[in-house]
């Protein structure tokens, strides 16, 4: 079956949500079965609603709900859709481009696909309230780990009167992610929001952050309506109520297509060691100069992080997270992984036994 190209099929109607050319070729099996294309713009349980050429159907996701819960369809995924029927199947689903995962908060310690095929993981952090550093590096990490370009965007400028404080503040934040653009924006003064237009006007985008942080008022900006509902955060806490409870793909009218989530409680690393090393990539150039080509960057002879850390090139805040990111990821892994798992336990014992024998040691006097 010879398919036309994307500009002149009746699927152009698609290009706006990021149907191109390699979509069109992977699909090409799928249409010899009758099936059609269409974007997932919203997942309840059970059903979907799946934009294709001829607008939005609802769709029974039966066939697409594996046991593996990173396997299950996602807003953002490219869907196969039966041509017809009452009720109408997604028979599968196109591989991923990239897809964002965080690790839920059971004790399961599952992975929760939050995203499908994004181009930026645009990151709001509220500054209403004192800055948390280290939750900007855990979204960092599954950010980078997705294969998505991150974009930090400080929310809610207008209530930082003072531009001194505001400019050491973004400061704070660009040494927290190297490597990312920070941009400040304002909903209510319309400040910086021309920007990130521009930037989320050139793919699909996923809008992440905590409740409270902005993400449907800056929606909402974006959109060039009230389309995402908002609430007033707490004043005793800054934070937000929820108001956002699904994950919807909507289109923009400058181009592109925002992926609008909730707020996130919890942000569990999930398989992100990669994630990990882009946020503190000073930590791994460091690492290279290091004595030891296994240093673990504590009290090794000619560590050169911690002569970072000495100098004050390092902030220890840094490598105190780096540290806690890196063992919690681990722990993750571990639980997926027996190899590995039974790795670290052998270096548990290792540890172990140098701890009885220094105390052996000096308990008795000798060096």
């Amino acid at each position: 079956m010879s398919l036309s190209s994307p500009l002149s099929s009746p699927l152009s109607s698609l290009t706006p949500l990021g149907w191109d050319a390699a979509w069109e070729a992977e699909f090409a099996p799928h249409a010899e079965q009758g099936l059609v294309p269409g974007r997932v713009v919203r997942v309840d349980r059970g059903q979907c609603d799946v934009m294709t050429a001829d607008g939005i159907v609802r769709a029974d996701t039966a066939f697409v709900t594996p046991h593996d819960p990173l396997r299950v369809i996602c807003t953002g995924d490219w869907a196969a859709v039966e041509a017809a029927g009452n009720p109408r199947y997604v028979k599968t689903y196109l591989p991923r481009r990239t897809a964002f995962v965080r690790s839920t908060s059971s004790q399961r310690s599952e992975g929760q696909i939050l995203a499908a095929n994004v181009d930026h993981a645009i990151i709001a952090v509220s500054l209403a309230v004192e800055l948390d550093l280290g939750r900007i590096e855990r979204f960092l990490a599954l950010a980078w780990e997705s294969g998505a370009q991150p974009l930090v965007v400080l929310t809610k400028a207008d209530l930082v009167a003072d531009p001194v404080t505001l400019a050491h503040l973004v400061q704070d934040v660009e040494t927290t992610a190297p490597g990312v653009d920070v941009l400040t924006v304002s909903s209510h003064t319309g400040e910086g929001t021309d920007v990130l237009a521009a930037v989320v006007a050139g793919g699909t985008s996923v809008l992440l952050g905590i409740s409270g942080a902005g993400k449907s008022t800056l929606a909402n900006a974006l959109l060039g309506a009230d389309v995402m509902e908002v609430r007033a955060t707490r004043d005793v806490d800054g934070k937000g109520r929820h108001t956002t409870t699904t994950r919807n793909l909507l289109a923009l009218p400058g181009g592109g297509v925002l992926i609008d989530t909730p707020g996130l409680r919890g942000v569990g690393l999930w398989d992100a060691e990669a994630g990990v090393g882009q946020v503190f990539s000073e930590i791994e150039e460091y690492a290279a100069r290091c004595r030891f080509h296994d240093c673990a960057h504590e009290a090794e002879p000619g560590c050169a992080v911690l002569a970072a850390v000495g100098s004050g090139e390092l902030p220890e805040r840094r490598l105190e997270s780096y540290r806690k990111l890196m063992r919690e990821n681990q722990r993750i892994v571990a639980k997926t992984d027996a190899r590995l798992r039974s790795e670290i336990r052998r270096d548990w014992r290792l540890k172990a036994a140098e701890g009885r024998a220094n105390h052996a040691a000096k308990r008795t006097g000798r060096a």
